[in-house]
């Protein structure tokens, strides 16, 4: 079970959105090009790796997993203010906490990041991304976002 206020947890959603924003890369493609191995490792080690500014950690990442670039800019699309990226790795680092469940917590990540929810998230012009946590978990277990 993934256990709350979990630091390396936080540190590695807030890692994959400074690389994405970097390589203007969906976020689920960045996950998924870290693979299971990839993201452990940065779990792993988070404690270490924070001591680095984020940006060198992203630019280390990118190098050692060969990541690639892509064409999706959600900052440059935003009409609104947009969340630094510890905003957002809070937001998907609470969402991972809450459907982990008794599941591997890398594996709960993968299986977010690379879900419909990405989209939805990623979309600084909504406020999906500002909803409770109790609502984005509810709406990752329904599948769907839900009526308010």
């Amino acid at each position: 079970m993934c256990k709350r206020n979990n630091s390396a947890l936080f540190f590695t959603c807030s890692l994959i959105e400074q690389i994405g924003r970097m390589l203007h890369a969906r976020r689920g493609d960045v996950a998924a090009g870290l693979g299971e191995k990839g993201v452990q490792a940065i779990y792993d080690y988070a404690d270490v790796l924070h001591c680095d500014p984020i940006e060198k950690a992203a630019d280390d990442t990118i190098a050692e997993f060969s990541l690639q670039g892509g064409s999706f800019d959600n900052v440059s699309a935003a009409r609104y203010t947009v969340p630094d990226v510890w905003t957002v790795g809070k937001v998907y680092a609470r969402l991972i906490e809450d459907v982990s469940g008794e599941d591997n917590v890398v594996e709960t990540l993968l299986k977010v990041y690379t879900s419909w929810i990405d989209e939805k998230l990623s979309d600084y012009n909504s406020s999906f991304y500002y909803e409770p946590r109790d609502y984005i978990a509810e709406c990752w277990k329904q599948g769907v976002v839900l009526d308010g």
